[in-house]
């Protein structure tokens, strides 16, 4: 686990622009249930998660359409909401960070880490984005 003090600046990047923080498997059953979309970030201490991650989540919720909700569990810290998060992105395998769009509670897009790692942020915010579109 991570100490408070470190991921405390790498959490307020994402709760600076609105998204909720998530702690227990409750909190994410309980985001994932609400009606309309939901993104959610599974933020990391990573240096993907900082220079291409966090900015282009951030990015992304400048189009006109966006989701409903915005929440983030941090892999490493946040491990019951984390293994949570991760039971409802199946099929696919935890990766952190990575990214999935739910609508009324249906996983409908995923950005995996090898979909982050070494791609700029206004790659990945165009990819939220063109999710967006299509389900928001």
């Amino acid at each position: 686990m991570y100490p408070a003090e470190l991921v405390k600046p790498m959490r307020e990047d994402l709760t600076k622009v609105g998204f909720e923080e998530l702690h227990t498997a409750q909190d994410v059953d309980t985001a994932l249930a609400k009606e309309g979309t939901t993104l959610l970030v599974v933020n990391s201490v990573c240096g993907c998660a900082a220079a291409n991650a966090r900015p282009g989540a951030r990015m992304s919720l400048q189009n006109e359409k966006h989701p409903d909700h915005t929440v983030t569990v941090f892999a490493g810290v946040d491990k019951e909401a984390v293994d949570k998060a991760r039971q409802h992105m199946v099929p696919f395998p935890p990766s952190s960070p990575c990214m999935a769009l739910f609508k009324d509670g249906e996983l409908v897009h995923m950005l995996e880490r090898h979909h982050i790692e070494g791609r700029p942020a206004e790659l990945i915010a165009e990819n939220l984005v063109d999710a967006y579109n299509q389900y928001c």
